[in-house]
């Protein structure tokens, strides 16, 4: 197949240059534009990356329009129905799904990683008690660079595999002592007999004066979602670990960047803001109301948990996660529930409404997982920290890549300069 190129002309002085482009497995093909400055001293201006592709990688797959996410090829509808969270996580660390002695040997590295350092535990008693658990999050992981520099050479292949164990296993004890320092609860530490997702509710749910019994169907109900939610190619937090990793910064930095980068109502917030609406809806009867508010171009009420930036058709995770959702409010008894209730009217009416259906207004995943979380009992001020203990397996991902790519850059963004041209300094009594 002939090489392909773009020839760039400046219209105003003729002079012309050749642009490659590059071609991946799939999707659309993209322009390199590295000698655009060199030829025509020009930058290219693409606000929010809109059209840019900021690395090559092997990791992740989507198709906004056709509705199609993959890990490593494979299509998370498969992955959901046959896999769980630590195979997942295996697949997008190394790039392919583990043997059975492969997934012991990772599951065994997570397991036996859990706890985490007492002097770090200790930390949270700085915290006010009410502080936001993302904040603890973020600091408590970013503390971590200064228990773990001795093995941390981030260019050793054997390091950056025992950073991968260790926080893949640390962060959901991180979580789990943030939300027990917010309910003034003494901390429960994490028993390497249970699975990721049991001992998770372990941590957060049991107290030392009495038997806590792990519900099945909640353990699985957040094993599915840590799935869905495990890496979405490169999104505010994830290109953060990437642009903080590219300076060669302690792992356990760049990924308390992207938790930072995550903690943002725009990206990691939306679950906790549809169990906002919800509220603010209140009932069942005023579901009509505010679907009327939400069609009126002059209102400000958005109906939060609807349509996706990404997905332009639907969103492949919520069709996934549509039946748990409605298996975990049945096992629960919550269907009940005023909230649940009227989230379920709301999704019945929504996908039948022409408005909605028309301009493709599908329930995306953070309309399901807002609810499956609260059913389960965990408060909205965690929901994003349950975002985090999924997608932290991504970032790791995304940085090994980068970090084993030999042709790695430190990440300089150039700018549309707008302020003043040059000016003279002016003695203060003189302004």
């Amino acid at each position: 197949m002939a090489e392909k190129k773009f020839e760039l002309t400046n219209l105003a002085t003729g002079k012309k240059s050749l642009a490659d482009v590059k071609s991946g497995t799939l999707g659309p093909d993209v322009l390199s534009i590295g000698s655009l400055a060199k030829d025509h001293g020009l930058f290219t201006f693409d606000p929010g990356f809109m059209a840019t592709a900021s690395c090559e990688s092997k990791i992740t797959f989507i198709d906004g329009d056709e509705g199609v996410l993959m890990y490593r090829g494979y299509p998370i509808e498969q992955l959901a129905e046959k896999s769980n969270f630590l195979e997942v996580s295996y697949l997008l660390i190394n790039g392919e799904l583990p043997t059975t002695e492969q997934l012991a040997e990772f599951t065994h590295a997570v397991q036996y990683h859990t706890m985490i350092n007492e002097s770090l535990l200790r930390f949270f008693n700085g915290f006010q008690y009410n502080a936001h658990p993302m904040a603890m999050l973020s600091g408590v992981v970013a503390s971590m660079a200064a228990f773990y520099h001795d093995s941390m050479d981030i260019n050793n292949p054997r390091h950056r595999e025992i950073f991968a164990h260790r926080i893949i296993a640390k962060i959901p004890t991180i979580a789990a002592a943030a939300y027990k320092h917010a309910l003034g609860q003494p901390f429960m530490y994490p028993r390497n007999d249970l699975d990721y997702c049991s001992n998770l509710l372990h941590m957060f749910f049991a107290v030392p004066c009495e038997q806590y019994n792990i519900d099945p169907v909640q353990a699985q109900a957040l094993d599915l979602l840590f799935i869905l939610h495990a890496d979405h190619e490169q999104n505010a937090s994830t290109s953060t670990v990437r642009l903080a990793g590219s300076t060669g910064t302690n792992p356990y930095a760049a990924i308390s960047s992207g938790i930072s980068a995550l903690w943002g109502p725009a990206h990691g917030g939306a679950n906790e803001a549809v169990l906002a609406m919800l509220e603010q809806i209140g009932t069942v009867d005023n579901v009509p109301k505010f679907l009327a508010k939400a069609k009126d171009k002059n209102d400000n009420f958005k109906l939060m948990g609807f349509g996706h930036r990404v997905y332009k058709n639907f969103d492949p995770r919520a069709t996934i996660i549509r039946a748990m959702a409605h298996k975990v409010l049945a096992k629960l008894g919550k269907s009940d529930n005023p909230l649940f209730e009227l989230a379920l009217k709301l999704e019945e009416i929504a996908l039948k409404d022409e408005y909605f259906v028309e301009r493709k207004l599908y329930p995306n995943v953070d309309f399901y997982s807002g609810i499956i979380y609260s059913a389960i009992g965990i408060p909205q001020s965690m929901f994003t920290v349950m975002f985090a203990i999924a997608r932290t397996v991504g970032w790791v991902a995304h940085w090994q890549e980068m970090i084993a790519d030999p042709a790695m850059k430190i990440s300089r963004p150039r700018q549309l300069y707008t302020g003043p041209a040059t000016r003279q300094y002016v003695e203060i009594e003189k302004r």
